[in-house]
């Protein structure tokens, strides 16, 4: 697509600090990031949702996101880093890789009732309430073609 931001980057019309590239992505530093070398894995061809990436494609974009991830670990000697998609900003599909150097860097707010120092945990669904859902998800997954 002509206007979007990540497509632009993806065809080297507008720079990046990259961080690895090939002919189907693109890895480089996030502009805003959460920490200092919070990372955004791109495709070059433009997907607007994740599960409509095809899984060739996926499978490439997180084995990019693991390779990343190993090198944060080794160079900020931390434990964990984040891998999650989101959608909310650039509608183009995009892997975040963030280093963790807090319990809290990368969260929800369900997580943050006993305050920023502690985890919460949130409540379980009743049982009954939990069946439903995976029953729903699971036929809804076996309808879906591959």
């Amino acid at each position: 697509m002509e206007d979007c931001l990540f497509c632009k980057i993806g065809r080297g019309d507008l720079p990046a600090f990259k961080l690895y590239e090939d002919n189907h992505i693109l890895a480089f530093l996030d502009l805003h990031p959460i920490r200092k070398g919070h990372a955004l894995v791109i495709p070059k061809a433009h997907h607007v949702w994740f599960e409509d990436l095809p899984e060739p494609l996926a499978a490439r974009i997180t084995t990019c996101a693991q390779r990343i991830a190993r090198a944060m670990k080794q160079l900020h000697k931390i434990e964990r880093v984040a891998l999650f998609y989101t959608g909310i900003h650039v509608p183009h599909a995009h892997a975040h890789v963030v280093p963790m150097l807090h319990v809290h860097d990368v969260t929800s707010a369900a997580y943050l009732q006993d305050g920023l120092d502690s985890f919460s945990t949130p409540p379980t669904l009743p049982p009954n309430e939990m069946t439903q859902i995976s029953d729903a998800l699971r036929i809804a997954m076996e309808t879906q073609s591959s």
